[in-house]
């Protein structure tokens, strides 16, 4: 779950497959525990709580060291890399 110490932003997008609106609230950490009861009583209200919250430290550093072993490869012509132009254009 992500929680944080400011009110920051609200955004609403519309689905047009179920004909519903979705709503991503980042909350203050002290009313968070309060919204989330209040939201789970509500029987109109689907709660998704498997959020990405993204790569763990863990998995951000073994991309970056396999990040680097891959340029190693590269520079010794041991592997081929792609130019820049077609990462961007990607």
């Amino acid at each position: 779950m992500i929680k944080t110490t400011q009110i920051m932003s609200t955004s609403v997008a519309y689905s047009s497959q179920k004909d519903e609106q979705r709503v991503v609230l980042t909350v203050s950490s002290g009313k968070y525990d309060f919204l989330m009861e209040l939201l789970e009583n509500l029987e109109f209200v689907q709660i998704e709580h498997n959020v990405y919250d993204g790569d763990s430290r863990e998995e951000i550093i073994a991309n970056l060291n396999q990040a680097s072993k891959d340029i190693k490869m590269i520079r010794e012509g041991k592997l081929v890399g792609r130019p820049v132009e077609e990462l961007l254009n990607e």
